[in-house]
C-alpha cells in the first residue's frame, strides 16, 4: 500500500484560502462598510462646520484654509477602521484558536503571513481609493455651496486624493505588523491607536526646533503628510512622510515575520 506524501500549500491556494476566509468573516464587512459610510458622512459634515462658521473665522485663518486637505479629514477615521480591521486579520485568530488550524494547513509561516498581507493590502489599497476620492467629492461639493471648492486638476489634489488611499493601506498593514508581534487582539488595537494618536499628543508638548523636528517623524504625523495638497508648515514634503510611515510599516512587518517564525502558534 503506497503512502501519499502531504505536501504544504502553496502561496496561490494559502491566497486563496486567506481571501475567503477574510470575507467569510461578518466583522470585516462592517468593519469596511462603516470605513466608507462613517469616513465619508464625516468628511461632509467636517465641511459643513467649516462653511457654517465662516463669517466668524479670523482673516488669517481663511487665507489659510485649503479645501483640498480639509475635505481629507475625515480620512482619520478610516485609519482607526481600517486599523482596528488590520490587528483583527490575525489577532482574531489566536483569540479564537484558529491559528493551529491556519498552521497546520500552511505551515510555512512567512508564505501566510504574506497571503495574509497581501489580501489585507488589496482589501485596503481599493477601500482606501474609494473612501479618499468619495470623501474628496462630497466635501467639494458642500464647499461649491461658497465657491470655495476645488477640482483634482489643480496642482497636489490628484497626489493628495490617491495618497490618502495609500496612507490608509500602509495602516492596515502596519496594525497586521503590531498585532502579529502582540497577538492578543486588545493589546494591539491599543497598540496601534497609542502609536498614531496619542503619541501625537506627547508630541506637541515637546519643546524647541527638536521638538519641531521629531513631531514631523511621528508616525501618524510623516503618512498623513501626503494629503497636503501644497506646503505645509510643520510637516514633511508628502512623498517624503509618505516614504517614512512606508518605513516603520516595513520595520514593524520585518519584526512580525521574524517572531511569526520563531513562536509557538
Amino acid at each position: 500500500m503506497s503512502r501519499r506524501t502531504r505536501r504544504p500549500a502553496t502561496f496561490g491556494q494559502a491566497l486563496s484560502a486567506e481571501w475567503i476566509k477574510f470575507f467569510s468573516v461578518r466583522s470585516a464587512f462592517w468593519g469596511l462598510l462603516a470605513t466608507l459610510v462613517v469616513t465619508v458622512g464625516l468628511s461632509a459634515l467636517l465641511a459643513l462646520a467649516y462653511i457654517v462658521s465662516l463669517n466668524q473665522l479670523p482673516p488669517a485663518r481663511r487665507a489659510a484654509f485649503d479645501p483640498g486637505a480639509y475635505g481629507l479629514a475625515g480620512l482619520n477615521f478610516g485609519v482607526i477602521t481600517l486599523g482596528v480591521l488590520g490587528v483583527l486579520t490575525m489577532s482574531g485568530e489566536y483569540s479564537t484558536g484558529q491559528i493551529r488550524s491556519t498552521l497546520a494547513a500552511v505551515p510555512k509561516r512567512a508564505r501566510l503571513l504574506a497571503a495574509k498581507a497581501l489580501v489585507l493590502a488589496a482589501v485596503s489599497l481599493v477601500t482606501g481609493l474609494v473612501v479618499a476620492f468619495v470623501s474628496f467629492f462630497a466635501s467639494q461639493a458642500v464647499f461649491a455651496t461658497k465657491d470655495l471648492d476645488v477640482t483634482l486638476g489643480q496642482p497636489g489634489l490628484l497626489r493628495a486624493v490617491i495618497g490618502g488611499g495609500l496612507y490608509l493601506t500602509l495602516v492596515a498593514l502596519f496594525a497586521l505588523g503590531v498585532a502579529t508581534v502582540v497577538r492578543h487582539p486588545a493589546g494591539a488595537v491599543t497598540a496601534v491607536l497609542g502609536i498614531l494618536f496619542v503619541l501625537p499628543i506627547f508630541g506637541a508638548f515637546l519643546p524647541g526646533e527638536w521638538g519641531a523636528t521629531v513631531r514631523k517623524f511621528l508616525p501618524s504625523s510623516a503618512g498623513a503628510a501626503i494629503m497636503n495638497a501644497g506646503p505645509a508648515s510643520g510637516s514633511l514634503a508628502p512623498w517624503t512622510g509618505l516614504g517614512v510611515f512606508a518605513a516603520y510599516t516595513a520595520i514593524i512587518l520585518v519584526a512580525a515575520f521574524w517572531l511569526f517564525r520563531r513562536r509557538d502558534a
